[in-house]
């Protein structure tokens, strides 16, 4: 097993300091590896769907910056009124956990728009049900000689299915 003492000495672990406050992104990015990706979703219940396409994201640059939508931001989405089922620092945890993901952060707003200029990503990736002419940013990153990806679904799983699983049992 290993050395709990590092734990003990931060109080947090490590995967935490990848949590970043939006108003600190523009700073935090500086320091990224490039060419850095930009993803961002909900998460709300993380599945295998999430985090390959996150895996995938990351191999298009050197760094993955993603944003997950705020509790209020998902709510406005109208996924339902259970929605989101975990709250925005747990869902934070969860991505900042992944090894694919170099830093995290959210966004109050409707769209993620304001993080993507934050943070200027040379790459945009969204899932393959978002035709890349609907991908918010699509512009502005293609505008400053950016790509932007839509990935198809390797593993056709989503949230809303899982939850109505787990209602019906």
């Amino acid at each position: 097993m290993a050395d709990p003492a590092p734990l003990a000495s931060t109080g947090l672990p490590s995967f935490e300091s990848k949590i970043v406050p939006p108003e600190q992104l523009a700073d935090r990015v500086v320091g990224v590896a490039r060419p850095l990706v930009f993803s961002n979703g909900c998460f709300d219940i993380v599945h295998r769907g999430h985090v390959t396409l996150l895996a995938q994201a990351r191999s298009l640059g050197a760094a993955l910056i993603v944003a997950v939508n705020s509790d209020a931001s998902v709510k406005r989405l109208g996924k339902g009124d259970d929605r989101p089922v975990n709250a925005l620092a747990d869902r934070l945890a969860l991505i900042a956990a992944l090894e694919a993901v170099t830093l995290v952060t959210w966004f109050d707003e409707d769209t993620p728009l304001q993080r993507i200029l934050d943070c200027r990503p040379e790459v945009l990736v969204k899932g393959g049900d978002w035709p890349v002419e609907q991908i918010v940013g699509n512009r502005e990153v293609r505008g400053w000689g950016g790509r932007v990806w839509s990935l198809p679904f390797i593993h056709q799983t989503s949230t809303s299915a899982l939850l109505d699983k787990i209602r019906r049992l």
